[in-house]
């Protein structure tokens, strides 16, 4: 089965840290890329962060650069978001997906929600994060 499931999330007092996971079953993560995506109530799914499947290339939306940090681990087959300064807005859950025809990283997490179920094929059931003092 064709799987990615994330993990790390939880409840943290704004200002902390977190690190989620991104963990693959049956198939080979370093063909892929992947994108961490986050829904918060009442909005839409957003692009957080991506990384490349080749040259590790990485994008950041504007609201986590500088807090967040997207990096990749292809012996354990996952992919880690490391969120520091954690903010009240940050509260959402938390998906990973992954697709290997994307073409850019930035392209792939600026898409909308039509165009990431459209194009990105494979996600997690995702993980709540919860900043809140």
């Amino acid at each position: 089965q064709v799987q990615l499931v994330e993990s790390g999330g939880g409840l943290v007092q704004p200002g902390g840290s977190l690190r989620l996971s991104c963990a693959a079953s049956g198939f080979t993560l370093d063909n892929y890329a992947i994108g961490w995506y986050r829904q918060a109530p009442g909005k839409e799914r957003e692009g957080v962060s991506c990384i490349s499947s080749s040259d590790g290339s990485t994008y950041y939306a504007d609201s986590v650069k500088g807090r967040f940090t997207i990096s990749r681990d292809n012996a354990k087959n996952t992919v880690y978001l490391q969120m520091k300064s954690l903010k009240p807005e940050d509260t959402a859950v938390y998906y990973c997906a992954a697709d290997s025809g994307v073409g850019s990283v930035q392209t792939m997490c600026v898409m909308t929600p039509y165009d990431q179920s459209l194009y990105l094929g494979v996600w997690g059931p995702g993980t709540l994060v919860t900043v809140s003092s």
